[in-house]
């Protein structure tokens, strides 16, 4: 029984194993061109469907004309310009004039000759098989073709429209750049290399997706990084085995240490000052084609609740502002809990004056303090989800009807107090105050949970509740980094870009858990006053 049950396990948990079409896939991506041109043709239209995007365009070269070639590309992919001028002239007028014959002692030479005397374009590659020649005719580059001959060349031609580079809509500064990622993966890489102009910047692409095949691109500094992060890093995505990526958040979710947890252990931003920042402290940068998104790892509790702009403006500045936003956290997730713990248990607590407005107040209410707030909290996050959802200029009508219209005729009905519009309206604000969209989530999620233990026990269950959160973040880790660090494990020469942020000659250490080597960042000293010179 125990045999039976093994093989079950192996056939379900191995996907090729009962696939046929699956274990078929890796020998026809190995298959071989055959020196029929026209089979060589006629192969790739069966393979794509005779799809019409598919260009091919079958031209003779060499002095006589002797050379049958084909120009293969894909319509909306491809730089056809480019295409016309690199490939097709150099191959159509360039040739004729020199023949190409008289430069090679040997068949395999011609292929030599035409990459070093009459092909322009930038990349060329030597292609035999036909797996790499699909992916590279689908990804936007030509094929190029010849009579004769078992092999040809991919030839980068990736032309496609783009979006341009813009302004973030979800992390606006003040003072600092207003650029932001976009969906090519190569403007992507283009913008932090801008930033580091560093030899040690490697980048190592892979393709991830049997069907998809897209590129995932990951960006270390090498001297900084942690080598056992990066080996972690290429392990989790090595082991990823799934038809498509459309957008990092798939990577996010197949690499992630945690998952049965509502935080998140993996840092996003579409920031370029932002990514820069994270590789100079010794993090991984992990970038997908076709995603604004750039994931980070590892990432600790205290990254979601800094800005990039906290360390463009002055210390003082930076401090207060990180301060009010740890304030703001305690009041998105405790604020209603509060409200309905201190009214319904413990109205002791309360100043004589302000609980006798409040039971005025609650006198013509039919349902206790928890019915309340949750028919709030669940109004305010339909209205805040369908002004996400809506055309810009019916989300701003929607939202100014849902916040006044419908809070005023509420509490002029009598279903709902003033005192919790009031509460409610504060916790939705300062819920908006987090930098992180994810972590804004992550708090509106645990409001929930922290209402029913106040409505359940009062005081004590919010008690309850806090030390619940706090052991369970205690127990996350983001690629073996301490998820609380530098809280816990306490750290005192990390702390100074915590709650705080220390002048910038002050942090001239990288954190600790996440680099062991090249730890110093900076030598600089205090700026020091010019002394008086009064002269005598």
């Amino acid at each position: 029984m125990d045999f039976i049950n093994r093989v079950i396990t192996k056939i379900f948990s191995n996907p090729s194993v009962g696939n046929t079409d699956s274990s078929k896939e890796p020998e026809e991506a190995k298959a071989l061109l055959t020196t029929n041109l026209q089979e060589n043709i006629q192969h790739i239209n069966n393979s794509l469907g005779n799809s019409s995007d598919i260009v091919i365009r079958e031209i003779q070269i060499g002095s006589q004309r002797q050379i049958k070639a084909a120009i293969i590309f894909t319509d909306g992919l491809a730089d056809s310009k480019s295409i016309q001028n690199f490939i097709m002239e150099s191959l159509m007028l360039n040739v004729a004039n020199t023949d190409p014959d008289k430069l090679v002692t040997s068949q395999e030479d011609i292929f030599q000759v035409l990459k070093d005397h009459f092909l322009t374009a930038g990349s060329v590659k030597d292609v035999s098989e036909w797996g790499p020649i699909l992916t590279s005719l689908l990804s936007g580059d030509a094929i190029l073709l010849l009579e004769g001959y078992a092999k040809g060349f991919s030839i980068g031609m990736r032309g496609w429209k783009d979006r341009a580079v813009s302004e973030t809509t979800t992390e606006t500064v003040i003072r600092g750049p207003k650029e932001g990622f976009t969906e090519n993966l190569r403007t992507n890489t283009a913008l932090i290399r801008r930033k580091i102009k560093d030899p040690n910047l490697w980048l190592e692409t892979k393709e991830i997706g049997r069907v998809t095949k897209t590129d995932v691109a990951i960006m270390y500094i090498k001297g900084i990084v942690s080598d056992d992060i990066l080996e972690e890093v290429h392990k989790r995505l090595d082991r990823i085995d799934i038809d498509g990526i459309l957008e990092s958040g798939y990577i996010e979710e197949l690499i992630e240490d945690e998952t049965y947890t509502p935080f998140p252990t993996i840092y996003h931003s579409e920031r370029p000052d932002v990514i820069a920042a994270d590789l100079l402290e010794g993090k991984v940068a992990i970038l997908v084609d076709g995603t604004p998104i750039v994931l980070v790892v590892p990432t600790m509790l205290a990254s979601f609740v800094q800005a990039a702009e906290d360390y463009y403006q002055r210390a003082d500045i930076s401090t207060l502002i990180r301060v009010l936003r740890y304030v703001c956290i305690f009041i998105s997730l405790l604020g209603p809990s509060l409200y309905i713990a201190i009214t319904t248990f413990h109205q002791e607590m309360l100043p004589t004056q302000l609980l006798i407005s409040l039971a005025s107040q609650r006198e013509g209410v039919p349902f206790p303090a928890f019915i309340e707030a949750l028919m709030m909290e669940l109004s305010f996050e339909i209205l805040r989800e369908a002004s996400l959802r809506l055309p810009k200029a019916i989300a701003q009508s929607i939202s100014i009807v849902g916040t006044l219209v419908i809070g005023s005729a509420a509490v002029a009905a009598g279903i709902i107090s003033a005192a919790m519009v009031i509460v409610v309206a504060i916790t939705a604000i300062s819920s908006f105050v987090l930098p992180a969209y994810d972590m804004a989530m992550t708090i509106r999620m645990l409001r929930f949970l922290m209402m029913g233990l106040a409505a359940s026990f009062g005081l004590f269950g919010i008690i309850i509740g806090i030390i619940a959160i706090v052991l369970h973040l205690c127990s996350l880790r983001s690629f073996g980094i301490p998820y609380m660090s530098p809280f816990a494990p306490y750290l005192r020469d990390d702390m100074k870009d915590t709650i705080f942020r220390m002048p910038r000659w002050a942090m001239f250490t990288r954190p600790r858990l996440s680099n062991q080597k090249n730890i110093i960042r900076e030598q600089s000293t205090p700026p020091e006053k010019p002394r008086n010179n009064t002269g005598g």
